[in-house]
């Protein structure tokens, strides 16, 4: 799920209402931001795409720029392999691997548990051989960077601690078990949430992204699967979680590359100059999911999607 080498994105096999998917695959080279010598080289878009229009989108539907993850010829050592990320080493002695999340590209979400308190915590492990380039580890890198920066927001999943062994980065974060908002929405009486509770919802998201623009810090894929309420309880808060295709932008700059997830991108995206206003549009797009029980914009392939954004913006 996005272009750091990140499991925080999850496959949830949910059976209810969940449209069938089907894939397509879209090519992007680069990565870079206007004005800028920042230029990223990367790999794959990969899309699922619906079938059906009544319901919002399942997590499947990601416009996910990846590190290109294929092993260099000759023999060389993947950059993961030869990197000291700096991180503390003793994983193994803090903490107990318990049972599977989720999995991406790169590697696994557990949850573990502490050995000196007790208490449960979400862990994703990161395998160092699949850091073939500079770039993912530069994007493991950020991915803590951005985490401790927003650390302490009561609306963003709290990173605890990074870790490292010969074979793995371990980045421990708050545990949440209340769900992903889009299972939230696809619970309720028609998929629909009341104008008071939606406004509850939009209210966290929108503190978010005002947090993460605070840090010259943009998102880039705001979407319901990447919200988890931190319990089952009808009144938990919602977390942000996935900061795998967050980026820092400089005052006046744009991004040129087009990432993020299908239905929620924005025009300024497709259009390759973008910035943190892009956050506001997808939670401008969850918003209308919240109170209408179906996305804004609909086609059964990507360029469809994107054709239906930038017409109807």
């Amino acid at each position: 799920n996005s272009n750091t080498p990140s499991t925080t994105t999850t496959n949830v096999n949910v059976h209810h209402n969940r449209p069938s998917t089907t894939t397509t695959t879209t090519t992007v080279t680069s990565r870079k931001q206007e004005g800028s010598n920042y230029n990223r080289e990367k790999g794959n878009i990969n899309t699922k795409n619906s079938h059906q229009k009544q319901q919002p989108r399942s997590s499947q539907q990601n416009v996910v720029v990846k590190p290109n993850s294929r092993r260099q010829s000759g023999g060389v050592i993947p950059c993961g392999k030869r990197t000291d990320f700096g991180y503390d080493k003793d994983f193994d002695k803090r903490y107990t691997i318990g049972k599977l999340l989720g999995h991406g590209q790169f590697g696994y979400t557990y949850v573990a548990t502490d050995k000196s308190s007790g208490d449960r915590v979400a862990v994703k492990k990161i395998e160092k051989n699949k850091m073939v380039l500079p770039i993912a580890v530069e994007d493991v890198k950020r991915e803590v960077k951005i985490l401790k920066a927003l650390a302490g927001h009561e609306n963003v999943v709290q990173f605890y601690n990074s870790f490292e062994d010969d074979n793995y980065v371990y980045i421990v974060m708050e545990l949440c078990e209340g769900g992903e908002l889009l299972d939230r929405i696809l619970s309720k009486k028609d998929s629909r949430y009341t104008e008071k509770d939606a406004a509850i919802v939009v209210r966290q998201m929108l503190k978010v992204a005002a947090e993460c623009h605070l840090h010259g810090l943009v998102h880039r894929d705001m979407k319901p699967e990447n919200f988890l309420f931190k319990s089952s309880k009808m009144d938990s808060p919602l977390k942000a979680t996935d900061f795998g295709l967050s980026d820092f932008i400089r005052p006046g700059k744009k991004f040129q590359d087009i990432v993020g997830s299908a239905y929620y991108v924005a025009p300024e995206v497709l259009k390759r100059r973008s910035g943190p206003e892009s956050d506001v549009w997808s939670i401008g797009v969850i918003t209308y999911i919240l109170l209408c029980g179906r996305r804004p914009f609909w086609d059964k392939t990507e360029d469809g999607i994107f054709k239906e954004v930038l017409r109807n913006k």
